[in-house]
Parts: C-alpha cells; sequence; structure tokens
C-alpha cells in the first residue's frame, strides 16, 4: 500500500541528524587518530550515548517496528521496517494461527530482532495484538518466536491497545476542537476512542506552532486530553474481506459491509452520545491506519507514497467517500496496480473505505485528519517519558 508495507525503513535519519556537530577546523600537525577525534569532535562520543528505544507492533496484518532515540521534547526515528504478514490469515474459520501464516511472521521478526540488536536497544516494548489474541495457539505462537528469534512479545488487551493508538497520534489533535473521534482500522479489531481536548496553553488557540512528527521522523508534544470513552470491535479490513470477499467488490457487497458494521457503531454512539457534540462543529475525527492513509494517498493523486504528504493532512467527507467510489469502479488489477495500494492490499483496501464509509454516515463531521502514525509512536514516547528523557505531556 505504501513506504510502510515494504522491507525499507520509514522516516529514517541519519546520525547527523540526531546531534548535528559543529564546524571546526584542523590544526596543522595534528594527528588522525581516533583518540584525537574524540578531543576535536566531542558531539562524537555525545552521539554514542544517546539510547536507542524499540518499538513493535504485531498486529493481524502486519509486523511493524521503529527504533528511536530521545530527540528534545520527543524523538527521533533512525531505523524501521514493516512488512506484510496476514498473521491472522485464516483465524476466523480455524480459530487458530496457520502455519504458513507464523512462517511468514517469523521470518519478519528476525529482521526485527536483527535491527534491535544492531542498534543497541535496551529498552523496548514488543506487543502483539488481535491475532495472538483470538487464536486458540497465541500464547504457543509467541513462546516459538522467544525460541526463535530472542525476542519477548506480550499480548496487550484492547484497552491498552487504545490507549497506545492515543498516545502515538494526539500530536494531530487539533487544539481549537472540544472533541475528536480518534480511530484505528486494524486487520482483525478496530478501536474507537472520543476524546475531550483541551489545548496546551492559549498559544495554539491562537496558531502558536506545536512540536509534531514531521517527514524527518521528529515526534514532539501535543494538546492536552482526556479519554472519556473507548471500544474495541472485533472487525477489521481482514476479518470483513474474508467474510464479504475482497477480490470481486460491486456497490452492492460494498453496501453489504458498511451495513455490516453500522450496528457495532450505533452502539457505542447509544452510550455515549456523540452526535449531539458533533452537530455543534467543534469536533474532528482522526483516523490511524492504512485505510486512511491509503484513501489520503489516493485523494491527492500521489505516484509515490508520500508520508510528509499525508501524515497530518485533511480530508473532507466528500473527499473519503470519492476515493471510494473511484475504488468501487476499479477492478482488483487496477487497485493492485495503484502505488498507493498495490498488490497485498488490493483484496483488503475496499474492506477499509466500507469502515471509514459507515463512521462517516453514523458521525457526520465535516473534518477527518489523516494520521500515518500510531501504536509504535505511542510505545515510544510512554518508554522515553518513564525514563524522564522526554517531557511530552500525558494523558490526564
Amino acid at each position: 500500500m505504501d513506504v510502510k508495507d515494504h522491507d525499507r525503513p520509514e522516516g529514517t535519519a541519519s546520525p547527523a541528524d540526531i546531534d548535528p556537530p559543529s564546524p571546526r577546523r584542523r590544526r596543522s600537525g595534528q594527528q588522525n587518530s581516533k583518540s584525537a577525534k574524540g578531543k576535536r569532535y566531542p558531539w562524537r562520543m555525545r552521539r554514542r550515548r544517546l539510547p536507542a528505544y524499540g518499538a513493535l507492533d504485531l498486529g493481524t496484518n502486519n509486523c511493524r517496528l521503529l527504533v528511536a532515540v530521545p530527540s528534545g521534547s520527543g524523538f527521533r526515528v533512525i531505523d524501521a521496517f514493516s512488512r506484510i504478514v496476514r498473521l491472522g490469515e485464516g483465524l476466523g474459520q480455524t480459530g487458530v494461527l496457520g502455519e504458513a501464516a507464523m512462517e511468514r511472521t517469523i521470518d519478519a521478526l528476525h529482521v526485527c530482532a536483527a535491527k534491535l540488536k544492531r542498534h543497541g536497544v535496551q529498552r523496548s516494548r514488543l506487543i502483539a495484538t488481535e491475532a495472538c489474541r483470538r487464536a486458540g495457539n497465541g500464547q504457543d505462537f509467541l513462546d516459538r518466536v522467544r525460541r526463535e528469534t530472542g525476542l519477548e512479545l506480550e499480548i496487550v488487551n484492547q484497552e491498552t491497545e487504545a490507549n497506545l493508538a492515543v498516545s502515538g497520534c494526539a500530536a494531530l489533535l487539533d487544539p481549537d476542537s472540544d472533541h475528536a473521534l480518534v480511530f484505528d482500522v486494524g486487520g482483525g479489531s478496530s478501536e474507537f476512542m472520543w476524546l475531550r481536548v483541551r489545548p496546551q496553553s492559549g498559544r495554539d488557540r491562537e496558531g502558536g506552532r506545536r512540536e509534531e512528527q514531521n517527514d524527518n521522523g521528529h515526534c514532539g508534544t501535543w494538546p492536552q486530553h482526556e479519554i472519556k470513552a473507548w471500544t474495541s470491535l472485533p472487525l477489521g479490513v481482514v476479518t470483513l474481506a474474508e467474510r464479504f470477499g475482497g477480490v470481486d467488490v460491486c456497490e452492492r457487497v460494498f453496501e453489504e459491509m458498511v451495513d455490516f458494521v453500522r450496528p457495532y457503531l450505533e452502539q457505542f454512539e447509544a452510550e455515549n452520545r456523540l452526535i449531539p457534540a458533533i452537530r455543534d462543529r467543534r469536533v474532528h475525527l482522526l483516523g490511524t491506519s492504512g485505510t486512511v492513509t491509503t484513501i489520503a494517498g489516493l485523494h491527492l493523486k500521489l505516484q509515490r507514497y508520500d508520508r510528509s504528504r499525508v501524515d497530518g493532512c485533511w480530508l473532507s467527507r466528500d473527499d473519503g467517500a470519492a476515493v471510494s467510489r473511484k475504488l468501487l469502479a476499479m477492478d482488483y488489477d487496477s487497485r493492485a496496480a495503484s502505488p498507493c495500494i498495490g498488490k497485498e492490499r488490493a483484496d483488503l483496501v475496499l474492506a477499509g473505505c466500507a469502515i471509514l464509509e459507515a463512521v462517516m454516515r453514523q458521525w457526520p463531521c465535516d473534518r477527518l485528519r489523516v494520521a500515518d502514525r500510531g501504536l509504535r509512536e505511542g510505545i515510544l514516547t510512554r518508554l522515553m517519558n518513564e525514563d524522564g528523557l522526554i517531557q511530552a505531556e500525558r494523558t490526564p
């Protein structure tokens, strides 16, 4: 689908970007030895002492890793990895993880283990979500992962997953809004978080610049916020595509997917009454998932996925609907040929569009902000905050 779905770094930065040297002139007769370099360029030694942190998110569809170092009030990504592994393939029918899916995932985790070792990561959190939560052999699989890769993954519950997703994308909350509905459409589950947004300061309301993650991989501070309600729904792009099909999707099948999702959203609305706040027009949606980044890339007509243009961009209700209609008119091969989709997501993208369409129909909000960030960024922020290395605001 995008740069995140290939075995290549995302948002990487060179060490010089982390702690750049000040220019110095070499004195004549100075020896070019390691000790001399250390004395003449003390920034080199400081750079080596920057602790590296790791965050791994193993979901139903993807295996994703970020490695980062503290930087000011946030962090800077120095390495990354993402691969579509489809760990949850067939899980809905069998109740267990399949051998082929587990083999694919372990191959990807070997790459992650090598990256963590290469950067000397001492502090990390490696999490597994819906596929391992639901599978009867989920814990057995993680025991196998530990034996074969040395990685200790933990299965987190839905509440932890929802909180980490909010922590990871909270920098994109609009401080001029009173509320925001944050949603993360995954492969096997979808999390929804209803937030009360409280601006950091009057300067934010006056247009003062807040520090956010940029295209160089830096993450910074965010507006204060409070999670008023949350839910985790047992549906995602993989589960929906397996139920309704994802290769040949006509308008009738698309509407069936939307109708399947709506009752779950209606229950969350009945319990928390979001619509009155949305009518006041001081609310926005914030989507963090491959679904919304794909739709944003298509809306922007990108010939190659560009995170710096997608992350933080705004879409209207009509923008999302127009992309869905365009995708419905395309066959599978055309979707696979799209630079913002690719073969590995061509059978999943319309399931994601159906979930987004159900969200927009249930909560007709005018603005949707797109986040190309989420769980991993939330993990890194919390780890560095715990160690006192960054001073980002924390959720009350």
